[in-house]
């Protein structure tokens, strides 16, 4: 009786692709040109962090949108983030002025205020 064959657990692992991947899209899509920006740096400025420490004394670093305070340190989720309430989109006056910027927890600003952003964006209302 002619005995039937069985198949082998291979003994040896796949050798990575040596092709290589494709070239990834390289086009500029909106949140790309969105980040592409001169005054992305205004973020890095000495300006600007004196500017988030004069927000935060004054809201007392807490939360303005959900009351929590802010005691943590960056990342964790309730260390404090600057916000800008209206988008300023390279309008120096509004990135520049304090009423304008308001304590959020880094937990509320990386979800809520992010998706409403994203919902404004998708709805067309993005500057």
């Amino acid at each position: 009786m002619a005995s039937r064959l069985r198949t082998l657990a291979p003994r040896v692992n796949l050798a990575p692709s040596r092709i290589g991947r494709a070239p990834r899209h390289t086009g500029s899509t909106p949140k790309r040109e969105r980040n592409n920006v001169a005054w992305r740096a205004w973020y890095s400025s000495k300006a600007w962090h004196e500017l988030r420490l004069k927000v935060f004394e004054r809201d007392g670093y807490v939360c303005q949108r959900t009351g929590v305070i802010c005691a943590g340190k960056h990342p964790a989720p309730d260390s404090p983030t600057a916000n800008h309430k209206v988008r300023h989109n390279g309008d120096p006056a509004l990135f520049w002025n304090p009423d304008n910027v308001e304590t959020v927890t880094k937990e509320v600003h990386d979800t809520v205020i992010q998706a409403e952003e994203a919902k404004a964006y998708a709805l067309g209302n993005w500057g």
